[in-house]
């Protein structure tokens, strides 16, 4: 059986955990963000771990 390949977009954009989660960063905040609420702004803070019904498919593209 042949090696899989790691997806290098994939993986300059998330992360596993120790646990195994898969953390991304959070959408929308490239540019523009002037017109954003302060709220809005707070909330776009940080990560977030990727939901269970996708992190089979994004653990196999980040470990190849």
């Amino acid at each position: 059986m042949p090696k899989g390949k790691t997806h290098k977009g994939i993986r300059k954009r998330m992360r596993l955990t120790r646990k195994g989660k898969v953390v991304r960063r959070r959408a929308n905040r490239g540019h523009l963000m002037s017109t954003k609420t302060g709220e809005r702004r707070r909330r776009l803070r940080g990560t977030e771990t990727v939901k269970t019904a996708q992190v089979k498919t994004y653990v196999r593209l980040i470990t190849g």
